[in-house]
């Protein structure tokens, strides 16, 4: 039983550093999360079906995987080029070493850059700039999303 609690507070402290990790880039939210729900699953207050954690690990995987993209998609998206993708991509890693801001203006200065140094024109600059920064939106988004509904779980077997 002591041991049963233990794993509830550790599982907890995931979950809640995963939602965290929603907002502030440098923390990977949602595998986080996903280890507070394995945690709850090695006690006696939870019995997820392991269809139900495969899915769970699936969606976590993809989300952060996308998470790394959308910016990238988002660039192109609102009319970057080549370069500016790649900028974004430059940038995004870039901010790697600058949490949080980095992270989340990166990709933004990245696509600007890249497309003034290719010669286009400030304004599509800044509208390539803006596609990667509503990309980075798009994926705080599934991540909140998905740490939320990890969260949801949790608490569901907790009460039940």
């Amino acid at each position: 039983m002591f041991l049963d609690i233990v794993l509830v507070i550790t599982g907890s402290l995931f979950i809640l550093t995963g939602l965290v990790g929603c907002i502030v880039p440098a923390i990977p939210g949602p595998p986080l999360s996903y280890i507070g729900l394995l945690l709850l699953q090695a006690t006696d207050f939870a019995d997820f079906s392991t269809r139900f954690l495969v899915i769970s690990a699936v969606i976590m995987i993809i989300v952060t995987v996308l998470d790394y993209f959308i910016p990238v998609w988002g660039t192109k998206k609102w009319g970057g080029s080549r370069a500016g993708m790649i900028g974004a991509m430059v940038g995004l890693v870039a901010g790697l070493f600058f949490p949080p801001a980095g992270i989340i203006l990166g990709p933004f200065l990245g696509a600007v850059a890249g497309e003034l140094i290719t010669g286009r024109e400030t304004n599509d600059a800044l509208k390539s700039g803006i596609g990667s920064f509503i990309g980075f939106l798009v994926g705080t988004g599934l991540k909140l999303a998905t740490c939320i509904a990890f969260t949801y779980y949790f608490i569901k077997e907790l009460v039940v």
